[in-house]
């Protein structure tokens, strides 16, 4: 079920803010829902839409997944009633990897630059943030995930030379990838916001295979990098009675800590997870074998 607003804001740029929330939902629940049920309740359509804030804030661990591409101006960080704070970061840190084209990020009076691809994290405490796209006709896409936060750890940019790189899976099993932590505990401190980015190599479509499950997280998954006219099939719910969401390119998806969360692709692609929860373990894994999956 989800709830939905719009809400003015002073930015530079006189847009509003869209703002939905997800409730929390238990595997008794999901397992009824039709598949028009299931796409209200997880899958997150819209993520960029010009000069516009676009969150959706999930019950489960209080993650919101966000986007922002400016267009016409900078855009500053608003912050909704929903949070019930003095400014956005007062009691939340922020990750932001950027899927478009060449932009800024300033925090608090300090500009990081951001190409394809670099990630910035953004620690609780900061006050001012503003998006700036270098190109209007090739727009940065920053996305957003955010999730509460206890501590005050610096800002800092993450590069795809910063990150950890770990290569799994073979081209054999349709699955060869590689996966990029970048907002993670092995690469700068956080209080419990990680993200990361998996690409999926030419033949290969399957991701997070074996599946598994985690009851000490959460995760969103967003698909990009889908080609026109392809598209992902994403699985969630327990292992022994999976659900199936079909998404698009620049699309989001909730995955609640009982569940499952692996897709498969009519053409290779690539994924950004985010994961909030009780620890920064992201080995933490409860593994469900390939052939127990039902």
């Amino acid at each position: 079920m989800q709830t939905e607003q719009t809400i003015s804001t002073d930015n530079q740029i006189n847009r509003k803010t869209a703002f939905s929330s997800r409730y929390a939902t238990s595997p008794n629940e999901v397992k009824g829902m039709n598949t028009e049920q299931l796409r209200e309740n997880f899958l997150i359509e819209n993520v960029f839409v010009a000069d516009q804030f676009r969150w959706v804030l999930s019950f489960f661990d209080r993650y919101l997944t966000g986007g922002i591409m400016p267009v016409d101006g900078p855009v500053t960080l608003d912050t909704p009633d929903q949070l019930k704070a003095q400014y956005f970061l007062e009691r939340r840190e922020l990750g932001i990897i950027n899927v478009g084209g060449s932009g800024r990020v300033v925090a608090d009076g300090v500009a990081y630059d951001l190409d394809y691809k670099e990630a910035l994290y953004i620690g609780q405490g900061t006050r001012d943030v503003q998006f700036i796209s270098y190109d209007s006709e090739s727009p940065a896409k920053f996305y957003l995930n955010s999730t509460p936060a206890t501590h005050a750890y610096p800002t800092r940019k993450v590069s795809r030379e910063d990150a950890e790189v770990v290569e799994l899976g073979t081209l054999g099993t349709s699955n060869h990838r590689t996966i990029n932590k970048l907002i993670v505990n092995s690469v700068l401190p956080t209080c419990q916001l990680q993200m990361g980015m998996t690409e999926l190599k030419t033949g290969s479509v399957w991701n997070t295979m074996p599946a598994h499950t985690h009851d000490r997280r959460m995760e969103v998954y967003f698909y990009f990098e889908v080609p026109e006219g392809q598209a992902v099939c994403h699985f969630m719910g327990q292992p022994q009675e999976t659900r199936h969401i079909w998404m698009q390119n620049e699309q989001a998806v909730i995955s609640p800590n009982w569940s499952i969360h692996s897709g498969a692709g009519t053409s290779n692609y690539t994924f950004i997870w985010g994961m909030a929860g009780e620890n920064l373990d992201y080995g933490d894994m409860d593994f469900c074998a390939i052939t127990d999956l039902k």
